[in-house]
């Protein structure tokens, strides 16, 4: 940020899936005349609603959202557009004079807005991603050993477990011809952040997680997933890959059972829980941790704003 560079508030809250951050950003963002900006991944994805939680039509009503239901199934929504995207929305919000609110539980997305990485929008290439994509089938470690050959500091923030992100690595690397690593500038962005971190004894949102997996079956999940089957999208598109929709193959397959298929998304689940705390455990120290639990925790998130706003709470 230039000595001159003029900040404004922006609010965001975070936390792991299920944990309530939908119902307490739109709360928030009713009380206090703001809109809400999506950084969940899953959500800008078309005809996925009942296996993203996508904000209800209630919700939507209430308050205005940006960034949910933006792009077709078999589009990608990657890093560098989202923070194209979700850097015009916030700036849309702040000149009409709303309060911008961030709320999401993508950390990754979530943490490069709020560092400001300037990630290069390099189109994909479906040849060479075809190409990636049947290496890291046959040998995903040789895979992971030639984006560390091209790019030593790929170690500090791609995980090898996550192929889909390797791919995505590698194919930036090897189209731009520089090491992805340098490609991620940082220029602080104008925002003065206020973060607000849900949280929750973890047997606790597991139970909590599982029941919204029943409610999502119950709701018509599996119809929702063969819609989409029968309209053409395949599973290797990665909106189809996420969670809650990539568990269904075996058993539309007939490989597997629908309690299988809801036991593993269970499971599932419980591991992208860990992986997001991972993310918001290395987020900024500021951020102030609240527990979902708690009742009094919409007034203690209410004070912050206020105080972050210097408006009455």
């Amino acid at each position: 940020m230039t000595q001159h560079q003029r900040t404004f508030p922006l609010i965001v809250i975070v936390g792991p899936t299920a944990v309530g951050k939908t119902a307490l950003g739109v709360h928030l963002a009713e009380q206090f005349g703001g809109e809400v900006i999506s950084a969940d991944s899953r959500q800008f994805y078309r005809e996925m609603t009942i296996g993203t939680a996508k904000p209800t039509s209630e919700d939507m009503r209430r308050v205005r959202h940006h960034l949910v239901d933006i792009a077709n199934p078999d589009e990608t929504v990657g890093l560098a557009h989202f923070l194209r995207l979700a850097r015009e929305a916030i700036d849309d919000v702040a000149a009409r004079r709303a309060v911008p609110f961030i709320v999401g539980g993508t950390g990754q997305y979530v943490q490069a807005l709020l560092q400001g990485w300037q990630v290069p929008e390099v189109p994909p290439d479906p040849e060479l991603r075809a190409d990636l994509e049947t290496q890291a089938a046959s040998d995903p470690d040789a895979l992971w050993r030639r984006l560390l050959a091209l790019d030593s500091h790929a170690i500090d923030f791609v995980d090898p477990r996550n192929i889909r992100r390797v791919v995505r690595a590698l194919e930036v690397t090897i189209k731009s011809g520089q090491p992805f690593s340098a490609l991620r500038r940082r220029i602080s962005p104008p925002y003065d952040p206020l973060t607000l971190c849900l949280t929750m004894d973890r047997a606790a949102l597991y139970a909590r997680a599982d029941a919204r997996v029943d409610a999502m079956v119950a709701a018509g999940l599996e119809q929702e997933v063969r819609a989409l089957l029968d309209r053409g999208y395949t599973w290797e598109l990665p909106a189809m890959s996420g969670l809650g929709y990539s568990q269904f193959r075996p058993y539309i397959e007939g490989s597997a059972s629908l309690s299988d298929v809801v036991e593993r998304i269970k499971l599932d689940t419980h591991d992208f829980v860990r992986r997001q705390y991972a993310w918001f455990r290395a987020a900024d120290p500021e951020v102030l941790w609240l527990d979902a639990a708690d009742p009094a925790t919409p007034a203690r998130a209410a004070e912050a704003v206020a105080a972050a706003l210097g408006a009455p709470a």
